[in-house]
């Protein structure tokens, strides 16, 4: 009974390895992968911009919820499109391995020996040639050369040939499949040794130095990075530049960056860079690209005691057509021994910043994406702001709740061009001093990318081999003409004259379903039987001349 149950079982594991690891299995499991592949390319993902999966939150709640329960906002990682990826990967390599034993062996054999019956044959020509068949095998020869050729003698003195072409067809249908699972091992390793992380830095700033998560202001990395050993180098914004065109349109953005890296480091020595949108910074292995930008509004608010602080804080754009902005620019009161009193005296400058002004009454908006004419509508708001509270907050807002409550109001509300001031009621100044520019930076760290794209293009080459190369074999039988009466003198004038002739027997096959072997073939028969006749002739030629030279 144990042997029975253990045979069954043997048996069932084996016609699952046999169908899981079929070229059929495999082209469905890739066509799977593509297919759920598809809500990472048409939804917005977590790793890649957590904004429009909490905006798609807010227009939608139900589906929202739904869908990130089936991990379709986090496709790549999640443990149904794992399962298909590892799938497909060991679907490939049980049909690659025993298909490369194959072909290997198929290139050291010889061609198929020449089938009795030619003209059953999918492909058929004859005809007779004027010379000995060894001469037209060694004709026929020559004109198969970039063939693989077997040649054989049959009893009768009747030559056969077997040659075959387009052994490549296979070699590249398993480059395409070997390149295929060296794309998937490739792909599968960068995202374990992936990271990515955005930074907005201000012109004129310190910058940033990429010596760990705390320096960005949002980090995404693969499974095995912890962010203690990130590529060093620095960066920092000189100057940034956009031009637009009279539609608003940009027509360049322009990061006029700084950088240190390996010796520099060292040297504290400073390299410049030209940064502009797709024309990465590539430095110790990682890429900077620019990514986006804005504007900073600067406030100086003066307290009644005198003292003043002035903060530049980015303001986030919510029509990039305008580069209309809004934000919230946040004060601690100092100097107050109380602190309770402090805390429940801090200033919060909230709003909307249009670097080109236009006022509908004393609606702001914006006409222009270029700084023309800056202006800010704040609500300045007193308070508190839960700074000290040691819970995260949003740098472009203040936490409503904190508003709901009563705990943080507002106090004044006005539109100020630059150089303008509010006044508060305790005596309390809010000044608009001016606007700087900032940059958003994206650093990547794909440690596989250059082996992706060398995949990448082996599929393309691999795959084109297959589709373009044919599989053809062709066959020739070529018989020694009958001897006609005569005796042996005539028989002997008759081959030194060189008029003993042959006939040539064509046979072809194709192994691929593709068209255009029959034009071939016509072609390359028509070809052997010309080759015989112009041989035969140019030999009497050759002849001729000999004998009259003599």
């Amino acid at each position: 009974m144990n042997t029975s149950v253990f045979r069954r079982a043997l048996a069932f594991l084996r016609n699952t390895w046999r169908g899981l690891t079929s070229m059929r299995t495999a082209l469905v499991l890739l066509f799977l992968l593509a297919l759920a592949a598809l809500p990472g390319a048409l939804l917005p993902q977590w790793s890649l911009n957590r904004r429009n999966v909490e905006t798609f939150y807010d227009n939608h709640p139900t589906w929202a919820k739904v869908l990130d329960s089936i991990g379709a906002f986090n496709v790549f990682s999640s443990v149904w499109f794992a399962a298909i990826y590892v799938l497909l990967f060991v679907s490939l390599i049980g049909c690659l391995v025993p298909r490369s034993a194959e072909y290997l062996r198929q290139l050291r054999a010889r061609p198929v020996r020449t089938p009795r019956n030619l003209a059953r044959m999918p492909h058929h020509a004859e005809g007779t040639v004027p010379l000995p068949a060894d001469e037209m095998a060694a004709v026929a020869r020559r004109r198969l050369r970039r063939w693989r050729v077997s040649e054989n003698t049959e009893e009768d003195g009747t030559r056969t040939l077997s040659a075959e072409r387009g052994y490549l067809r296979e070699a590249g249908n398993l480059v395409f499949h070997f390149a295929l699972v060296g794309l998937l091992i490739t792909v599968g390793g960068d995202q374990l040794m992936r990271y990515e992380g955005q930074k907005i830095v201000k012109v004129g700033d310190e910058g940033f130095c990429n010596s760990g998560t705390f320096n960005y202001d949002s980090f995404d990395a693969g499974l095995t990075v912890d962010g203690t050993n990130l590529s060093p180098f620095c960066l920092r914004l000189n100057d940034f530049d956009v031009r637009y065109l009279h539609t608003g349109q940009p027509e360049r953005f322009h990061a006029d960056i700084e950088y240190q890296a390996g010796e520099s480091l060292e040297n504290d020595n400073w390299k410049s860079h030209d940064l502009r949108v797709n024309n990465p910074l590539r430095v110790a292995g990682d890429r900077v690209y620019l990514t986006g930008n804005g504007y900073t509004p600067v406030f100086t608010v003066t307290f009644p005691d005198g003292t003043q602080r002035t903060k530049r804080t980015q303001w986030q754009p919510v029509d990039t057509t305008t580069m209309l902005s809004q934000g919230a620019t946040k004060f601690d009161r100092p100097g107050m021994s109380n602190e309770q009193r402090r805390h429940d005296n801090q200033l919060a400058i909230t709003g909307l910043f249009a670097p080109t002004a236009s006022l509908d009454g004393k609606v702001l908006s914006s006409r222009f994406p270029a700084l023309n004419d800056p202006m800010v509508a704040v609500d300045v708001l007193k308070g508190k702001l839960g700074l000290a509270g040691g819970r995260g907050q949003s740098i472009f807002s203040v936490d409503q709740s904190l508003i709901d409550s009563g705990e943080l109001n507002r106090v004044a509300r006005e539109n100020l061009a630059v150089g303008e001031t509010i006044r508060l009621d305790d005596g309390t100044t809010v000044r608009f001093d001016g606007v700087e520019r900032w940059a958003n930076l994206q650093v990547s760290h794909n440690p596989f990318q250059r082996y992706v794209l060398v995949f990448a293009v082996a599929v393309v080459i691999g795959l084109g081999a297959s589709l373009s190369i044919k599989r053809r074999r062709i066959w020739l039988r070529i018989r020694p003409s009958p001897e006609g009466p005569g005796d042996d003198a005539a028989e002997t004038t008759s081959r030194d004259e060189g008029t003993a002739g042959a006939s040539v027997e064509i046979g072809g096959l194709a192994r691929t379903d593709q068209a255009g072997y029959g034009e071939e073939f016509t072609r390359l028969a028509d070809e052997l039987l010309a080759s015989g006749a112009e041989s035969s002739a140019r030999g009497s030629s050759e002849t001729n001349s000999l004998g009259r030279s003599s």
